[in-house]
């Protein structure tokens, strides 16, 4: 699959609100997928982190008080943790949000198309990139059975090389093979 086709599979309407929800528990997410063979940009916390540490995630995070809505949140917290400059006429799409077993966020996941990402730069909060090839990586899927990762029927797992993508960014993931009707 090129990156117009996934793009063609992936785009939807974006509602960077949700209401009804604790502010205070509200995060987003960028997913960026970018390359002629396309890949995937993730990073790996530090194991140090209090929260998340050595966990495989996506940018991103908590909104701000002096971000406009969750869109604007995803692109600041990629720009802190990547470098990359992101603008919302880049965003293609979202998926459904996403709440975090262990500490309750409610996460929105957003979805950017680019050509190519060079000169990463992180932050704290980034151990390791990884730039993952998207197709091979979603035919990993399997259930996860690990009774330390809070199992819930919806509960999944992909591996990219010696690593274990689990928890939130698992589902995300999973809305992604099911938009591109991958393991079906």
């Amino acid at each position: 699959m090129n990156l117009e086709q996934i793009r063609s599979s992936i785009t939807s309407e974006i509602n960077p609100v949700l209401s009804n929800i604790d502010k205070t528990k509200l995060s987003s997410v960028l997913i960026i997928i970018f390359d002629d063979s396309p890949k995937i940009l993730m990073i790996k916390k530090p194991i140090t982190m209090n929260s998340h540490g050595g966990e495989i995630a996506f940018p991103g995070g908590k909104i701000s008080n002096e971000d406009g809505d969750l869109l604007d949140t995803a692109i600041r917290e990629t720009l802190e943790e990547t470098g990359i400059i992101v603008r919302r006429e880049e965003i293609i799409g979202q998926l459904k949000p996403v709440t975090t077993l262990n500490t309750g966020f409610t996460i929105l996941p957003f979805i950017c198309i680019l050509d190519e990402i060079k000169n990463l730069t992180p932050n704290s909060e980034v151990d390791e990139f990884l730039e993952i090839p998207l197709m091979s990586f979603l035919e990993t899927l399997t259930d996860d059975t690990n009774p330390e990762h809070n199992s819930i029927q919806e509960m999944c797992t992909f591996s990219f090389e010696k690593n274990l993508i689990w928890g939130a960014s698992a589902r995300m993931l999973k809305q992604i093979t099911t938009k591109l009707r991958i393991n079906e």
